[in-house]
């Protein structure tokens, strides 16, 4: 993937906050956290936690797991982006056990 996916907190606040015409102060009391947590997490400061994905699922009506794949696409992304170049790839017994182990 060459795009880096979206922040959850960004998704948040355009798709949810914004139209709903909501302070940051006003949701973060809806979703029961802090306004500082909820700030930090709309201008991508921190990553999406289970709790919260919990949290911002319930308000939505969406699911907690929907959420939680946007933080885990752009947690790997980032990740990628730094990948390590000394990682030497396990020697395969036979051809079989290969194609087993990219499956």
């Amino acid at each position: 993937m060459n795009r880096r996916p979206t922040h959850p907190g960004t998704v948040l606040l355009e798709d949810v906050i914004k139209p709903l015409h909501l302070t940051i102060t006003d949701a973060a009391q809806m979703l029961g956290v802090t306004r500082k947590t909820l700030s930090e997490l709309v201008n991508e400061r921190i990553s999406l936690s289970p709790e919260m994905a919990i949290r911002i699922g319930k308000a939505t009506n969406t699911s907690a797991e929907s959420w939680l794949n946007m933080q885990q696409k752009l947690t790997l992304w980032e990740a990628e982006q730094h990948s390590p170049e000394n990682v030497i790839p396990f020697p395969c017994r036979n051809i079989e056990e290969n194609t087993l182990l990219q499956m």
